[in-house]
């Protein structure tokens, strides 16, 4: 394990037991913007992380969430959601974790997906295999939309006739459709198989830079809306088993 991937491990499970500790003890709220909220809790988790990255990598660059931008010019980027599932902690929904993407001149090497009710620790390494608490996680092998579960981006109040018509389109194929509400929840279920792709219309770089090297590690794919490389600059994205991936794309192209 490079030291890169050791101290993502630490700072996510360091972070991830803090939430766990105050979940439910929330002490303030603000809004962000149209319906999207941040707590103190976020802000507390997010310096954690910052914390022991900057102890190790002090030149490093930094894109997160709630503390913003520094040192984006450098070749290694960390890109961190310190309370994936914001809403969902808010009201009492045990669906949230901490995301925590090392890109390397644009390259996504290293990512960590921390889920703390069942201390589940998503890691991976570029070249080195995905894991969940050491073991090692590989993605679905459906190749019919028929069989495939999936998720979809539940912010639909931003777009609704376009995402509207997606789903639609989409439902219609596969075999059901879930809302999680954590975009770190979808990805890590994408790479371990309980979820056979995923697709997301406004996720931006802090929600899924932890996601990807691990799906990427677990045999997965992840592409921008309109099928391109993805990169931490992009927003949205569909993320697969692989074997679904152009059909997905075809549908959203269509449906687009």
């Amino acid at each position: 394990m490079s030291e890169i991937l050791d101290v993502a491990i630490g700072a996510a499970r360091q972070a991830g037991t803090y939430l766990l500790d105050n979940f439910g003890k929330i002490s303030t709220i603000e809004s962000k913007g149209d319906r999207n909220l941040a707590t103190n809790l976020d802000r507390e988790a997010e310096k954690i992380i910052v914390d022991r990255i900057k102890a190790k990598f002090p030149g490093h660059g930094i894109l997160a969430e709630e503390g913003g931008s520094s040192n984006l010019s450098n070749e290694y980027v960390w890109i961190i959601d310190p309370l994936d599932g914001t809403h969902n902690f808010i009201r009492g929904i045990d669906i949230f974790g901490v995301s925590i993407g090392v890109v390397h001149k644009n390259v996504f090497v290293a990512g960590v997906i921390y889920m703390p009710l069942g201390a589940e620790m998503y890691a991976a390494e570029k070249g080195g295999g995905a894991y969940k608490n050491n073991k090692r996680i590989v993605v679905s092998k459906n190749k019919s939309l028929k069989e495939c579960s999936i998720s979809f981006d539940s912010s639909i109040r931003y777009a609704p006739d376009v995402m509207l018509k997606v789903l639609g389109d989409l439902a219609h194929e596969v075999f059901n459709v879930r809302m999680l509400g954590s975009s770190v929840r979808v990805l890590s279920y994408v790479a371990e198989g309980k979820l056979d792709f995923s697709v997301e219309f406004h996720d931006r770089p802090w929600d899924f830079a932890g996601g990807v090297a691990i799906i990427e590690e677990a045999g997965g794919k992840l592409t921008t809306l309109k099928g391109a490389p993805l990169t931490y600059k992009d927003i949205g994205y569909i993320a697969s088993n692989r074997i679904t991936h152009d059909a997905v794309e075809e549908i959203i192209r269509r449906s687009l």
